[in-house]
């Protein structure tokens, strides 16, 4: 195992996503504010390219192959947003692409994944182990295995979207980032404890998917079976060494919602809001808000990442419709 990726990794992302990522916009909302009493500073991340943060992590490590590596291409599992982050990477830079995801995986991943012009395999997610058959048709093929978050210069990339958010902003109270194998809140932690060192950084996770928050409390990394949540890309089984090193350190505190809370989110978001963001992508401010209403941010500024908005329309418009 490398070194834990430090902040200047992120400083080195950021110049390697000049020009590449989009540099999302950060939002607020006086109806957010009014109700639960704080300052809510949105950094939307469901504007990033292929619609979440999973483009920074994914571009930064693959603009890092070497010529061999860049011929044989890259590789990678994941349920969605990753998948579409590395194969989009992949044609930005020249080079083949492997993903492999699980059957239930939302349609529109799908379709985004292989319309990016990726390979895409199939497999049960309740039955099958993703990372062994990653690993296996990596070694078959030669290609380089990018991991969805347990990956220096994933973290880093992923760290990109808080720096952007404190640089725009300026110094937080709280930083509610959503948590599931823990690239985004691993490398928000590092830009937090650089760029605005008082703030607080919380991680969420389904109440349903909780070993990260096992994992804190618990000193080591709790393996757990998939947790059934619609947080499609939070249904991650444990952390990774670089994630859970970074998270043990920097971050205060993991929390969890409910999926209830999560359709709540997606129905604040589209109404007050006006943007689609997916049940993922609800974690921090659904989060943020549970904090909020038991009365501890008041008046506080609140950096809440908003990860993605990839969902299905059809089982968006049923999520929000109660069904």
């Amino acid at each position: 195992m490398q070194a834990l990726p430090t902040y200047d990794d992120v400083i080195a992302a950021t110049a390697r996503l000049q020009g590449h990522a989009h540099r999302t916009p950060v939002l607020r909302s006086s109806t957010a504010d009014a109700r639960w009493g704080a300052q809510f500073f949105f950094k939307c991340e469901n504007f990033q390219r292929m619609g979440a943060f999973k483009f920074r992590g994914a571009f930064n490590a693959l603009s890092k192959f070497d010529a061999a590596q860049r011929h044989a291409g890259a590789i990678a599992f994941s349920s969605g947003n990753h998948a579409q982050a590395v194969a989009l990477s992949a044609r930005l830079l020249g080079m083949p692409a492997v993903i492999v995801m699980p059957k239930d995986a939302p349609a529109a991943k799908f379709a985004a994944t292989r319309g990016y012009g990726a390979e895409v395999v199939l497999y049960d997610r309740f039955t099958e182990d993703r990372e062994a058959l990653t690993q296996r048709l990596a070694t078959e093929r030669g290609m380089t295995l990018i991991p969805p978050y347990d990956h220096p210069d994933v973290i880093a990339g992923q760290g990109t979207a808080a720096k952007e958010l404190l640089d725009d902003v300026g110094a937080l109270d709280a930083l509610f980032v959503c948590l599931g194998g823990g690239g985004l809140t691993s490398g928000s932690a590092l830009a937090a404890r650089a760029l605005s060192p008082q703030c607080k950084v919380f991680g969420v996770e389904p109440e349903a998917g909780n070993d990260g928050q096992q994992s804190l409390r618990a000193g080591r990394i709790v393996h757990i079976e998939t947790p059934k949540t619609i947080a499609d890309g939070a249904q991650t089984q444990h952390l990774g060494q670089y994630t859970f090193g970074i998270i043990r350190r920097d971050v205060d505190d993991i929390v969890t919602v409910t999926d209830v809370q999560l359709v709540d989110g997606m129905r604040f978001f589209a109404e007050r809001m006006k943007m689609v963001v997916e049940p993922t992508g609800c974690l921090a401010f659904a989060g943020a808000c549970a904090a909020a209403t038991a009365g501890g941010l008041q008046g506080a500024r609140v950096g809440v990442i908003v990860s993605g908005g990839n969902v299905d329309l059809a089982r968006y418009a049923d999520l929000l419709r109660g069904e």
